[in-house]
Order: structure tokens, then sequence, then C-alpha cells
């Protein structure tokens, strides 16, 4: 199975938090589809692959026990308020320009390391694919 990562991301840390957000687009040039099933990193004592369900004016995250679907040929984006990675119990700040190192785990295609960029908060909601750069 052949699943391109593009785009790989994580939101700075602001504020003092043990939780973070990784972000990324999968697309599945392979035959048939797969599924994001896993992930795990060592900056963090647990990641989960989670959606945002939103109700009424009301964003709730959810854990996606199941994994995250991908057809083959249709890019899936994990962004803010959206799919996404969300790291817990993180060990260490997550600062700008670093990097966090992630294996995604996938039903077909089977382990896949990944580094996630740390980037700039940018607007909650913001079409991050390519990050976040302010006007002007």
């Amino acid at each position: 199975m052949s699943i391109a990562i593009t785009h790989p991301w994580a939101r700075v840390q602001t504020v003092e938090s043990r939780q973070a957000g990784g972000f990324l687009t999968l697309t599945n040039d392979g035959p048939e589809a797969d599924r994001l099933v896993g992930a795990e990193s060592p900056l963090a004592d647990k990641v989960e692959i989670q959606g945002i369900k939103v109700v009424g004016a009301e964003a709730r995250m959810r854990l996606l026990e199941k994994g995250i679907g991908i057809p083959v040929g249709m890019p899936i984006e994990l962004k803010p308020r959206g799919y996404h990675l969300l790291f817990q119990g993180v060990k260490a700040p997550l600062q700008l320009g670093k990097k966090v190192p992630v294996t995604l785990i996938f039903e077909m295609a089977g382990r896949r390391d990944v580094e996630l960029v740390v980037e700039a908060e940018g607007l909650i909601g913001a079409d991050t694919l390519g990050g976040y750069t302010p006007p002007g």
C-alpha cells in the first residue's frame, strides 16, 4: 500500500498544556482503501485520532475508535476543527520550528514514521493547508 503524507505539522503551544494537536494530509495512491487506525509518539503518553463534531455553537472532540478511512485517490486532511491527532500527556512544550516524531499506524500499509514540524498557531478554524500566514 502506498500512502503519501504531506505537510505534517503540529500547532505551537502558547499556553501551559499537556495536550497538543497534530495535522497532515494523507493520500492513498494504492490499489485499495486503507485506514489510519492509530498513532504513537515518544513526546506524549498517548496519541488519539479525534474528530470535531459541531452541535449548534459548540464544538466537541470525539475519539474515532475505528480510525479514519482513506479511500484511493482522495486526500484526507487532518486539520484544526476537523480530523486531527490529539497528543495527550505531552512531555515537553511544542516550540516553534521543532519537530515532533510520530509513528502512524495503518490497517494495510503498516507503520510509517513521520516528523511534524511545529508551526505558528494561526486562527482556530482557518484553512491551514500550508499553515496559517497572517495577511500583509
